[in-house]
């Protein structure tokens, strides 16, 4: 079985770092407010594909530098190529962007969003595939496909936001690309919890590292869970999460917890 060992990884097209279990992601253009590339929509698909096979990292923070989270598809790096190529193109494009969801969901570590500023588009998109949000009071999010004369069906938005805020406030963002701020994000319930700027990245550190702690191989489960059953019936997900839930049983961290609370003392979570 293909095993890698990802706290070294060395990033190209964006920072990367990692600490005991977590990896932080930074995505660190600044000056443009932290907008995609096409190498660096590449790069992060291909990292969190990796990240099935990681042997070290446990849970991941998504971020960005300099007050923001993330703009979107760069207009002069990325827009401007697309108006000039053909749907073969074109297609070979949006299912690149689509495979960065994908992986980001089909990864078994949590990863936890850390928002401030601006955060619109494909970077809006990146929130929304992560499994948690923690954000700011001035974080400003927005769909803003429609204002570039586009559906607002792009990377899954059409499925994951509805599932996250519910199909009729879905249909309020995609279909006007207004910005939402932080305060009616969390109301909503698109972001877990805000917090002041300059506690978001301990904050969100914070969470990931208790994620990281815990049982890994139940996280994951859980993450596959909440994935699959989306569109499966009562009684399949109830079997489902018999199995499911069977096969964490089987695991070393479950003997574990038994013989910890017998103990009176904390359960240490070692993944398997």
């Amino acid at each position: 079985m293909k095993r890698l060992q990802l706290a070294g990884y060395q990033a190209r097209h964006f920072g990367y770092s990692a600490e005991g279990k977590v990896a932080t992601i930074r995505l660190n253009r600044p000056d443009r407010k932290n907008p995609l590339t096409f190498d660096s929509y590449g790069e992060l698909r291909d990292l969190f594909r990796d990240m099935v096979y990681a042997t070290d990292i446990k849970a991941i923070v998504f971020t960005g530098e300099g007050g923001n989270f993330c703009s979107g598809g760069d207009v002069h790096e990325i827009i401007g190529p697309l108006v000039k190529m053909d749907m073969p193109e074109l297609l070979e494009f949006t299912r690149m962007t689509g495979d960065l969801v994908k992986a980001m969901r089909g990864c078994p570590q949590p990863i936890v969003a850390a928002i401030d500023g601006v955060c619109t588009g494909a970077g809006a998109m990146i929130a929304c595939a992560s499994d948690m949000r923690v954000a700011t009071a001035r974080s400003k999010l927005a769909f803003l496909f429609v204002r570039v004369g586009l559906a607002g069906a792009d990377m899954g938005a059409c499925t994951l936001l509805p599932r996250l805020i519910g199909l009729s406030r879905a249909a309020d963002w995609l279909y006007t690309g207004r910005v939402v701020s932080g305060d009616e994000a969390e109301r909503v319930g698109f972001h877990n919890r805000l917090v002041e700027p300059d506690q978001l990245l301990d904050e969100a550190g914070a969470l990931a590292t208790s994620l990281a702690e815990g049982p890994n191989f139940g996280h994951a489960m859980t993450k596959t869970m909440l994935w699959q059953e989306w569109n499966a019936g009562l009684g399949e997900c109830i079997e489902a999460e018999a199995q499911a839930q069977a096969i964490c049983m089987q695991t070393k961290d479950f003997e574990r917890a038994y013989h910890a609370f017998a103990a009176k003392q904390k359960p240490v979570f070692e993944g398997n």
